[in-house]
């Protein structure tokens, strides 16, 4: 696969504004930028300053501290993350071994756009919305899912900019995160469907919207032309996981 360097660096930053589009390159990249004012990784002291004095898309004090309440108890007690933590550990460690300890700082809370709950970049890591986070098991499949496209990239080295490699992780993510479990579709949509096909219903519609968030997406059509062509082979891929979680 593609070196995921081809996703462009941070370059000059200002301070980032909401995307209209979720579907733009802006919108695809927002939450990078967000990121990079939360870690202050990259940015002048000057810009610093700045996101200390007024940078307006942190939240209340109390919702982030609870973001941040709601990771920690997740990463201790959540079968699922602690289990994806180990595997994205002894990646980290090259095959050779040696476990490295799994990062925590990797994971930061944020406000974020109305139209996602969390990201992975290859670079800095996961990044939980904690505007969107319902409770801590609505993070706790965020996390989860986001953990996924951290495995997938340290084991394929994923191009994120090519629509099949993003489509293949997206299933895989929305299908072994938790998140597309009978209780949790059902809390979504209600009755109406069945345990097996509301599962692959709801990973093909999810993956399907996330591709289409993807910059070099046209429409909803190709979105789900690409996650129909990658599907049988990348839903069937459990790994790490023995089998499906539902």
């Amino acid at each position: 696969m593609s070196d995921p360097s081809t996703i462009p660096p941070p370059g000059e930053l200002q301070k980032p504004e909401p995307p209209k589009n979720p579907k733009s390159t802006e919108g695809f990249h927002w939450w990078r930028r967000t990121f990079q004012y939360r870690t202050g990784i990259g940015l002048t002291p000057e810009e610093k300053q700045n996101y200390e004095n007024d940078y307006h898309f942190v939240l209340q004090r109390k919702q982030c501290q609870q973001c941040y309440e709601y990771r920690d108890w997740i990463l201790k007690y959540s079968p699922t993350v602690r289990f994806m933590a180990q595997q994205i550990s002894k990646l980290n460690g090259n095959g050779g071994g040696q476990v490295l300890p799994f990062d925590e700082s990797k994971i930061v809370c944020d406000a974020c756009p109305e139209w996602r709950s969390g990201g992975f970049h290859p670079e800095l890591g996961i990044l939980l919305c904690q505007n969107r986070i319902r409770d801590k098991w609505h993070l706790e499949d965020t996390l989860a899912h986001e953990m996924v496209h951290y495995f997938d990239n340290l084991k394929w080295q994923v191009d994120w900019l090519n629509l099949k490699h993003h489509a293949c992780s997206e299933i895989r993510a929305s299908s072994l995160s938790g998140e597309c479990r009978f209780s949790a579709e059902f809390h979504r949509r209600g009755f109406g469907f069945t345990i097996a096909k509301g599962h692959q219903d709801c990973v093909k519609r999810r993956a399907t919207l996330s591709v289409m968030g993807n910059p070099n997406c046209k429409d909803e059509k190709q979105a789900g032309k690409i996650v129909n062509e990658v599907w049988d082979s990348c839903f069937n891929d459990t790994r790490p996981f023995d089998e499906i979680y539902r």
